[in-house]
């Protein structure tokens, strides 16, 4: 069982393979899929719940040490996807570099994680979205906005329990059917998005400066509680660990190969691209936020950028802008979902899932049996989890995608010294991985234990599913013999 479980897929191979989709996404498109992806649930939502619980104004540093810890991971993955141009992230570059276990492995926790990620921003979105309705008079039934069993309170006073997050289910099922229509119309749908959301972020920014006020910001680092992860250097890794799939992003950059026009060199542009955007705006919103706001009143708060410009009392303003972060939600979801659906069809085009996934539309030439499972699941996590949980779920297993990565390239070196590589990263081929796997294990562990236990299980359940379908299956296995 050793031999499957290692045997790798040559490079030449992946260069070569036919997967039916169209080659429609050029330079400036993948960047947008990737800010799109970042710049979202991680800023619009997180920050008050990371700062108010765990790291106060250094919410800030949290961020940048995230981005860091990325930023050695998105080295990593432009040396790969410059060598490998084929959809399917970590898990292809893991295939080629490390094995069909290996890949099998990070491909069930890529599946996690996008799927997870989604319904994160999903509930994230559908607070947004009943601020919206509310300031236009339409109240909807608070039963319908929180994860099932959630202590609500209804307009008379009465506490009641929450029966399902409609709002969520609905934001999903609209960002499949888009999907579902084609990469190239929805993929220019996709960048109008994200620049209205750019010009959002400007404009928050611009009117909330001028009220940062320096008492919120000291201490800057408030000290810890006595309890590991409450404020203090702990509390700014575990708000790190909490954030850090904020900026998942340029991971899907990288799922969209097989739609690139020139993978090879716009994979590793778009890649580095869109981290070091998303990283900046991060950083700058973040500190103006907590700037404006004392953080302890947003302990619990899910939409801080609302809460910042009620307190300036600018509700018209706040109108407007509640609009455009609900526009923006959707070139989250639109990113996550097809990265998704891309995962699902690499590992099917290899055997390891049943053919359905890699299934696609004569239409469209998108996988609509994917897109339907996924929206299925994720339309189910986002109506009945919570925010936290969903979000580090999501981070944990970005971080251990990331850690994949980082040693896909220490191996690749290794075995293949001499394959074509379009982009190398800086300091031979040991420096940056190892920095990567040392800086993202860190943020790991930083993260509480039912996190890790989640996790853990969701990767045997991956196995079993493995050892019964996937290892009998697999394609590259069956041409050996």
């Amino acid at each position: 069982m050793n031999r499957p479980f290692w045997r790798t897929k040559p490079i030449a191979h992946t260069i070569t393979a036919k997967t039916g989709l169209r080659r429609v996404l050029g330079l400036w498109q993948l960047i947008a899929l990737g800010v799109g992806v970042t710049v979202g649930a991680g800023l619009f939502s997180m920050t008050g719940v990371a700062a108010g619980q765990y790291a106060g104004p250094a919410v800030t540093l949290s961020f940048l040490i995230a981005a860091i810890a990325c930023a050695f991971a998105g080295l990593c993955y432009a040396e790969l996807a410059g060598m490998i141009p084929e959809g399917g992230s970590a898990y292809t570059y893991a295939y080629t570099g490390m094995g069909e276990g290996i890949a099998w492995i990070i491909g069930w926790d890529l599946i996690l994680e996008y799927t997870v990620n989604a319904s994160t921003v999903a509930a994230s979105w559908s607070g947004y979205f009943a601020a919206l309705l509310h300031g236009l008079g339409i109240h909807l039934d608070p039963r319908f906005l929180a994860p099932t069993g959630a202590a609500v309170m209804t307009p008379d006073g009465h506490f009641v329990h929450a029966w399902f997050n409609a709002p969520a289910v609905f934001i999903i099922w609209a960002v499949t059917a888009l999907l579902m229509y084609g990469t190239q119309i929805s993929s220019k749908i996709n960048l109008s998005i994200v620049i209205l959301k750019l010009v959002i972020i400007g404009s928050v920014t611009a009117v909330c400066l001028p009220y940062i006020r320096g008492t919120h910001l000291h201490p800057f680092i408030p000290p810890n509680t006595g309890q590991f992860g409450n404020f203090g250097v702990s509390g700014v890794m575990r708000a790190a660990g909490l954030i850090f799939f904020a900026y998942i992003g340029f991971d899907i950059v990288s799922t969209a190969a097989q739609d690139s026009k020139n993978p090879q060199r716009n994979i590793p542009l778009s890649i580095l691209g869109s981290l070091i955007v998303s990283a900046v705006i991060y950083m700058i919103f973040s500190f103006v936020i907590v700037g404006v706001v004392d953080y302890r009143a947003m302990l619990h708060d899910p939409n801080p950028v609302s809460t910042v410009l009620d307190s300036l009392h600018m509700s018209w303003f706040s109108s407007i802008i509640t609009l455009g972060i609900a526009f923006g939600y959707i070139s989250v979801i639109y990113g996550l979902l097809m990265g998704q659906s891309r995962i699902c069809l690499s590992m099917a085009k290899d055997g390891l899932l049943p053919p359905l996934f890699s299934k696609l539309n004569e239409r469209s030439r998108t996988p609509w049996s994917s897109h339907i499972i996924t929206a299925i699941v994720a339309s189910l996590l986002a109506a009945c989890l919570p925010i936290d949980i969903l979000g580090k779920m999501t981070s944990i297993g970005t971080l251990l995608a990331f850690i994949i990565v980082c040693l896909g390239v220490m191996i690749l070196r290794i075995r293949q010294p001499d394959a074509v590589r379009r982009f190398r990263t800086p300091g031979g081929p040991f420096l940056i991985p190892i920095l990567g796997i040392i800086s993202c294990g860190a943020v790991m562990l930083a993260m509480d234990l039912m996190t890790w236990i989640r996790l853990v299980v969701w990767l045997l359940i991956g196995m079993g599913v493995y050892l019964c379908y996937g290892l009998h299956r697999s394609h590259i296995r069956h041409s050996h013999h």
